[in-house]
């Protein structure tokens, strides 16, 4: 159970000080400042789980993830379930905390189908993917045994490199990437939010089956 609730906390602070970040900062895609700051936020947030939570469950926050090492062995399908479990609980928690302190008409952070996108919601499914394959790969490597002493810095790579995608991914989506930290938000922001939360939870999902497959390839395992 240590495990479970480490994940719970560890979703709720990434979900609470990211889309807090977003919403402080007037987070849209026509102010850059925002969107860097915002990019910064959800990055910090996880490298600080990772070095807080690391240790106790690996620090997933993310059932994306989860799914990602559950496909590559690294976790038991009763773990996983136990994972997501607390990751969505997290989120839930963060969101009604969120829509308390901001009100929930201000979206709370919630993503969405962007101008990039051109209202398409396909093109939101598919940045989606791309960008959340791309994630879970650099999580699958980043922290695989052959790194040596260099998966000290797992941590460290894993949040910079959520930053790049934050950048890329706030245009076309508001950048999910994680199914429970769009769960969250939504459920209490409602609306058109809620009505597409699908596309975050389908399109992350979709995108750690290519990684898993994509790190299958090329994977050392001496």
């Amino acid at each position: 159970m240590k495990k479970y609730i480490a994940e719970c906390i560890g979703t709720f602070v990434l979900t609470f000080l990211g889309c807090g970040a977003a919403v402080s900062l007037g987070c849209a895609e026509t102010n850059t400042a925002a969107v860097v700051g915002t990019a910064i936020a959800f990055g910090l947030s996880v490298v600080a789980m990772a070095y807080t939570i690391g240790g106790i469950s690996g620090c997933h926050i993310n059932p994306a993830i989860t799914l990602g090492c559950l496909i590559t062995g690294r976790i038991s399908c009763k773990d996983s379930v136990g994972y997501i479990c607390g990751q969505v609980v997290g989120a839930v928690i963060a969101g009604a905390c969120l829509a308390y302190i901001y009100g929930a008409g201000t979206g709370i952070g919630s993503n969405g189908i962007g101008a990039g996108c051109n209202g398409s919601a396909v093109t939101a499914l598919i940045v989606e993917a791309i960008l959340t394959a791309l994630f879970v790969l650099v999580v699958l490597g980043a922290t695989h045994k052959t790194n040596g002493d260099t998966g000290k810095f797992a941590g460290l790579a894993i949040g910079l490199s959520l930053i790049l995608i934050h950048l890329v991914g706030i245009h076309f989506t508001g950048t999910s990437v994680n199914p429970a930290r769009s769960i969250g938000p939504a459920l209490f922001a409602g609306g058109e939010y809620l009505t597409n939360v699908w596309i975050f939870i389908a399109g992350p999902f979709i995108g750690s089956f290519i990684a898993a497959g994509l790190w299958k390839l090329v994977e050392n395992k001496e």
